[in-house]
């Protein structure tokens, strides 16, 4: 199912359920467990959701069953009109970078993928091009919602600002070449966890969506902005800590509320 992921994200809501399954709390058959929940729970929550978000190593680590599921589980967003971003942060220099592109954003027209920016800006290209000709999106790691982040990405640099800074004020200008109306095919991942830089971010990438990790579990508050796109995993697939689809329901509804709320 072709269609434009900037497009498509910009109109809805600006809320993104992230999808990281333990397969430990779903009973004796994890795998028909969690196929059966995350279709419901996607189902339920559409009309309230920006996108989908997949985190790839929860999948990888069930094995190759769990890697399958993790592509039919994109494939059902995609039938329910959900756009779908694919959390792999991957990056590599050369052909594997292209290949990285083609699994993740060629083989699924108008999907977006989180990537690594760290190997440098020649391994960026094989995903923006990828991104154009799909029609999907590319997500750039340039401030993470970890405690840890800091150490290198808040790094002071020689010539002023700081890496992430560094970083942002590159990704503008990509961005720029790769606007889709008043947004851009190439984002950037900022977390919700440090909302002072989210502003810095937004001021340095004016044309970039940003992708905000960290809401709920990590301790991240709900930001309202444009183009702020507010990413919930554990809070919203598991409210209470256990697959609860009702809760699921309710926790949206607070989050929406806060992100209407919000000054």
């Amino acid at each position: 199912m072709r269609g434009e992921f900037v497009e498509e994200v910009v109109a809805r809501p600006p809320l993104v359920l992230g999808v990281d399954p333990r397969p430990e709390w779903h009973g004796p058959a994890p795998l028909a467990h969690i196929r059966r929940y995350t279709l419901e729970l996607m189902e339920a929550l559409a009309p309230r959701l920006a996108a989908v978000k997949v985190q790839a190593a929860f999948f990888e680590a069930m094995g190759p069953e769990g890697f399958a599921l993790m592509h039919e589980l994109l494939a059902g967003a995609r039938v329910l009109s959900l756009p779908v971003i694919v959390d792999a942060k991957r990056g590599d220099i050369g052909s594997t970078a292209e290949a990285y592109a083609r699994a993740y954003l060629e083989a699924y027209p108008g999907a977006a993928l989180t990537v690594n920016p760290y190997l440098g800006p020649d391994t960026l290209e094989p995903f923006f091009r990828a991104a154009q000709r799909s029609g999907g999106a590319v997500f750039v790691l340039v401030k993470t919602s970890n405690p840890g982040s800091g150490v290198f990405q808040d790094l002071a640099l020689a010539q002023g600002g700081t890496l992430s800074q560094h970083l942002a004020q590159h990704l503008a200008q990509a961005a720029q070449a790769q606007r889709v109306g008043a947004y851009s095919r190439v984002g950037a991942v900022v977390g919700a966890t440090y909302p002072e830089q989210v502003a810095e971010m937004r001021r340095l990438m004016p044309h970039a969506l940003l992708l905000l990790p960290g809401l709920g579990a990590q301790g991240g508050r709900p930001l309202r902005g444009p183009g702020l796109l507010n990413a919930a995993s554990r809070a919203l697939y598991y409210p209470g800590g256990k697959p609860d689809l009702e809760a699921a329901l309710r926790q949206a509804q607070v989050y929406l509320e806060a992100l209407q709320d919000s000054p």
